[in-house]
């Protein structure tokens, strides 16, 4: 069936990937918004836009009559799911095609068949695709936990229904295998909306390597090699390349086989991913089939040389593939970062606020994104706001131009990943080709740190001191201390700035034109302040020249040089209070998001630890535990309601 207009049924940096795809085809191009999403980068690329609800999901980008209100609107013929929400729903696929439109994806029927993992690892044992040992049958916690332990512990409980590692859990100990279930099962009902689990053997030291499948509606399957996405945190990806350096030319056909048999199963059409798990003997297993689009599909499009979403187009359209297998030809190596709001430092704790400025890198990379400067990032949806993707001859040319890219990429006013991906992308073992799904477990056993370099540090003291000295920063009158001047002569003047945890006391010197001789402990660096002015500050520390970016919001400094992200925060400027009475008697909301559930009722008495309420945030469930023994006194908390980062939920009296 031919159509001339397309409607991207989602959001971020996918949408816009699409959008523009599909207009470089000539395609008339349809965007839909939440109302957060007004001024949103995809609304933006769209040739129309249209509102379809509140910032809810379910209210938005998650209600399908909404979105086929829209398409009938404005007169769209296709719909393009994207990635997440509606991609991989069936009922979604099926209202469309029942609209007389056309669903750019799989049959509804595929997407039934390959969305259920216990369904669809029966189907591929009848395919004579290799699976994983596990259990699928009766729900109740106590088969599946007897189920777990015949297996032999470590197993993997996971949502039936779904992915992105949402209602997913490693568990290793036998008394952990009770509350594992049921905080999966609880995840996966309320991300899904089936609470079906299933149990399978834990693989550990095994890679996640998956295999792009693209079938037309005449009967053609081909693969377009493998990627891998070992590099993963909660089980979702994080770092992805193509071809995996784990894969051989033999191993590549015998995975590509085994994936177009699995599409086979169930006549499959349009884009997917076989998603396997590789031993260290080069054994693999079926995890799950993706009837979508990948997050990670630009490396395959940078080694094949092909441009997926326009076969989707192509193939949605009715036409043929536009390459048989033995046409499909692999050429050089690409790696991909995701780059989330999220904090690695503190958990990978989901992170929103705004986008106080913006730089991308420059140099031969691609980059998908919707980032813009001056627009929030919100917690009503997932933490990605893009991927850096780096192309070259060989592994070493790609993982050289993508460091340098992702140092010289610049996101202030809210935390984020890149500071972790360019220090993984560093690693050895990575280096190397020897990440496997435990590369973050193994390298970073502990909390992870950021090494925030003593330059940095400085730079962000002489940078202070500059811009209040300038009246830059907070327009306030100069006092005698910043004219840094006595009779006796210059005098060093003290400033103390917070970083996380650390309060650093510096002693700064002013010289002459901006030269600043700072001190923190017994190093000193000399910092001459160039210029400082639109967010961006030219400096030479010690006599060697560099350029920062900075943006003050809220008496933070948010700042990146050298590679490095930091805020910093001057004391003087925040307001104290002591009505909490301790951080550990009171529990509040670490980010913006939605509470699902409170466990607990004024006067129960509660350990440390113990849960008292789930909060679910960029598409994550967050448990909030009880930081003393002692008793609930108060709860300003109410299942489904929204709350903002820092309010005060949960209040404990503490045992004496």
């Amino acid at each position: 069936m031919s159509f001339n207009s397309v409607l991207v049924a989602n959001r971020g940096e996918i949408a816009v990937r699409i959008l523009r795809g599909a207009k470089s085809l000539g395609f008339h191009t349809v965007a839909v918004y939440s109302e957060v999403d007004a001024n949103a980068a995809h609304v933006k690329v769209a040739d129309t836009a249209i509102c379809i609800g509140g910032a809810a999901a379910a209210e938005s980008y998650l209600n399908i009559e909404a979105v086929l209100q829209a398409a009938k609107t404005t007169g769209a013929s296709a719909i393009h799911p994207g990635y997440g929400f509606l991609a991989e729903n069936a009922e979604f696929a099926r209202a469309i095609k029942k609209a007389g439109l056309v669903f750019i994806g799989p049959s509804p029927e595929a997407i039934d068949a390959m969305g259920n993992k216990a369904a669809a690892k029966a189907m591929m044992e009848v395919a004579n695709v290799p699976t994983i040992p596990g259990f699928r049958g009766d729900q109740s916690d106590t088969a599946l936990a007897n189920a777990a332990n015949e297996i032999g512990l470590p197993v993997m409980v996971k949502a039936a229904s779904g992915g992105g590692g949402r209602g997913m859990r490693r568990v290793a100990e036998a008394d952990e295998l009770i509350s594992a279930i049921q905080a999966a099962r609880s995840e996966a009902q309320n991300a899904f909306g089936s609470g079906e689990l299933i149990i399978e053997k834990a693989l550990d030291g095994a890679r996640h390597v998956e295999v792009q499948i693209f079938a037309d509606q005449r009967g053609n399957t081909v693969h377009l090699g493998e990627r891998d996405c070992s590099v993963q945190r909660r089980h979702q990806k994080l770092i992805e390349e193509s071809p995996s350096p784990a894969v051989d030319t033999a191993l590549r056909e015998r995975m590509g086989t085994a994936a177009v048999n699995a599409a086979k199963a169930v006549s499959y059409e349009g884009a997917g991913t076989v998603e396997f798990l590789l031993d260290t003997g080069g054994e693999f297993y079926f995890l799950e089939m993706n009837t979508r689009l990948q997050v990670e599909h630009p490396v395959t499009e940078l080694v094949t040389g092909q441009d997926l979403v326009a076969w989707q187009l192509k193939v949605a359209s009715g036409e043929a593939l536009p390459l048989t297998q033995d046409q499909i030809t692999f050429n050089g190596h690409a790696i991909e970062v995701r780059l989330c709001a999220e904090d690695p430092y503190n958990d990978f704790l989901p992170q929103a606020g705004p986008v106080l400025f913006w730089q991308e890198p420059a140099g031969d990379v691609r980059f998908d994104h919707c980032l813009q400067t001056g627009v929030a990032i919100n917690p009503f949806y997932d933490s990605m706001q893009g991927k850096l993707i780096a192309y070259g001859d060989n592994r070493a040319d790609a993982l050289r131009k993508l460091k340098q890219a992702l140092e010289q990429t610049t996101l202030l006013g809210t935390k984020h990943n890149f500071d972790f991906l360019s220090d993984m992308l560093a690693n050895e073992q990575f280096a190397a080709g020897m990440a496997t799904t435990a590369f973050i477990a193994e390298q970073y056993p502990t909390k992870i740190e950021q090494n925030i370099r003593g330059f940095h540090k400085t730079l962000a003291a002489a940078l202070c001191f500059h811009l209040k000295a300038s009246t830059l920063w907070w327009q306030h009158s100069l006092n005698a201390e910043l004219h840094n001047w006595s009779s006796a002569g210059a005098i060093p003047q003290s400033l103390t700035l917070n970083l996380g945890d650390d309060s650093l006391p510096f002693s700064i010197l002013v010289e002459h034109d901006y030269l600043y001789s700072v001190s923190l402990g017994d190093k000193t660096n000399r910092v001459k302040i160039d210029s400082a002015a639109y967010g961006e500050v030219v400096y030479h520390c010690n006599g060697r020249r560099h350029i920062g970016h900075y943006a003050v919001h809220n008496e933070q400094l948010w700042l990146h040089s050298g590679g490095i992200h930091a805020c910093y925060v001057d004391p003087e400027k925040l307001q104290t209070s002591s009505e909490d009475g301790g951080d550990d008697s009171v529990v509040r909301a670490p980010m913006d998001g939605k509470i699902l559930a409170v466990t607990v009722a004024t006067g129960d008495s509660v350990k440390k630890g113990q849960t008292l309420a789930i909060l679910e945030a960029m598409k994550m469930e967050h448990q909030l535990l009880a930081g003393c023994d002692g008793k609930v006194a108060d709860i300003n908390a109410t299942a489904d309601t929204q709350v903002s980062s820092g309010t005060r939920l949960i209040e404990i009296t503490p045992n004496n």
